[in-house]
């Protein structure tokens, strides 16, 4: 199929990176076009900047450079020519370093070194180092059965004991992924510690012997290099992470890309030839291969009636609606330093965390007088239950969800003072649910588009991973997938 046409569904940052390594693939892949519903590029990758100089981030604020995926996106960068507007966050900074849960009307500092992992810190009850130690000598998995899945919450009660389990990897679970760690898949969510107690019966155990995989490509890379010599513990860029997609989509134009925008799929068919039509708003194109980034739920009504299997497991792939609110406060008002503090489920159902936003990148301030940047997450699996059965009209919403955040800040962190900024960006089904048995409706989505001969690729937050890292990272798979198997 030498010199194929392929379509690519979605303008994320999923949908723009297989763009980008489908348009790298040389005589391989004559034509690339991409598809987006809405009028600009980026997904839930946004940024904005106020008339002051003070940049929001509205989805995801930074990126962390660790391992393969974080130095292929790091090659990413280096490609696009964004080495200069890189901002590091060394692992040595009082923003990577501190780190907070809010539990019992308190703000609470996580063990961040050797001395205070020996050292009793509330809200734990003994050492951190006393649940590590005592961790693999603990027998099997999340539920003592060793099965094929189980819950982060499964895994952690189990394992590290309850009090790890409530106020360690809750909290994470809901920062990550905005979602309840009792449902939440082990095995899809911390592949990495599935694989140390299936492997090797520990976490701790598994942790120190397994090796992260590297490619010499990567690891030759300046910006790599420069990272690791430089402990990185995360990045941003200059103007905002907007910028990421953005200079994807100029690439990709430079490149002869078709960028069709306001673009919604309607429809697609697969035909005898072993092509594809994706009818979409204002036409219809015939191409050789089809790479979905779009929501699981979102692709499964478009797809062909007789792929009922398919159209099935993919409905299955739910995910949860986030509310950013940035907030911007005159002066420094923080009473820590840090990169921010989340909340366990049992403390506060919608208020997830709050990120220190003018620790994290000062270099994102207003430029005239000193401020905070705050900004209050809220919702993930808690939204339903606490907003979606208010009935409110946009406008109320934003009101409502404003001063549940600014409510927080006052609660949690002692800011009395009335922000002299508010955005809220309503982020609807941003996140998707990697829930326990994710994994089965994985193999079953595989087994159908290959039994079935598909020319079909599907990549994106629905399915491996839900970090900018991950989803650029598994774009470069899919397309390499496909040039192996199929071009």
């Amino acid at each position: 199929m030498g010199g194929a046409t392929i379509a690519v569904l979605g303008g994320g940052i999923s949908g723009l990176a297989s763009a980008y390594y489908a348009a790298r693939a040389g005589g391989a892949v004559k034509k690339v076009v991409l598809l987006e519903a809405g009028p600009v590029l980026g997904g839930w990758v946004r940024s904005s900047r106020s008339p002051q100089g003070a940049v929001s981030e509205l989805g995801p604020r930074s990126v962390r450079p660790n391992g393969l995926v974080g130095g292929n996106t790091l090659c990413l960068l280096s490609d696009l020519g964004l080495s200069d507007s890189v901002l590091p966050v060394t692992r040595a900074s009082p923003a990577a370093k501190n780190r907070f849960v809010f539990t019992g009307g308190t703000l609470h500092t996580l063990p961040n070194s050797l001395w205070t992992a020996l050292s009793r810190r509330p809200p734990f009850s003994r050492p951190l180092a006393w649940h590590v130690l005592r961790e693999p000598f603990v027998r099997g998995g999340g539920d003592g059965s060793g099965g094929d899945d189980f819950s982060v919450d499964a895994l952690a009660r189990h394992r590290l004991g309850d009090e790890l389990a409530d106020w360690l990897l809750d909290p994470l679970c809901r920062g990550v992924f905005a979602g309840d760690s009792r449902r939440l898949s082990v095995r899809c969510c911390f592949p990495a510690l599935y694989r140390a107690v299936a492997l090797h019966g520990s976490i701790v155990g598994g942790s120190l012997l397994s090796r992260e995989p590297d490619d010499p490509a990567v690891s030759s890379n300046e910006l790599v290099r420069r990272s690791r010599q430089e402990r990185w513990a995360m990045w941003s860029l200059r103007e905002g992470m907007g910028t990421l997609p953005n200079a994807l989509g100029a690439f990709l134009e430079g490149r002869g890309v078709e960028l069709l925008t306001n673009a919604a799929v309607r429809r697609i068919d697969f035909t005898g030839d072993r092509k594809a039509t994706v009818e979409f708003d204002g036409d219809t194109i015939t191409v050789d291969h089809i790479i979905s980034t779009l929501p699981a739920k979102a692709l499964s009504p478009l797809l062909p009636a007789d792929l009922s299997v398919l159209r099935e497991d993919l409905s299955r792939i739910r995910s949860v609606t986030v509310a950013v609110v940035n907030l911007e406060y005159p002066g420094s008002v923080l009473p820590v330093q840090g990169f921010g503090h989340l909340l366990p489920s049992s403390e506060s159902g919608p208020v997830l965390g709050v990120v220190y936003d003018s620790m994290l990148f000062p270099q994102h301030n207003r430029r005239d007088v000193e401020s905070t940047r705050l900004t209050v997450m809220l919702g993930g699996a808690w939204y339903e239950e606490a907003y979606g059965g208010l009935g409110a009209g946009e406008g109320e919403m934003e009101s409502l969800l404003a001063d549940a955040a600014e409510g927080a800040v006052r609660t949690q962190l002692g800011v009395d003072v009335r922000p002299t900024r508010t955005s809220v960006s309503l982020n609807q089904d941003c996140i998707p649910q990697y829930e326990v048995g994710h994994w089965k409706i994985m193999e079953r989505i595989a087994l159908e588009v290959g039994s079935r001969r598909l020319p079909l690729s599907l990549t994106g937050a629905s399915f491996n991973g839900v970090s900018i890292n991950d989803c650029v990272y598994n774009a470069g798979s899919a397309v390499a997938t496909l040039l192996r198997t199929h071009v």
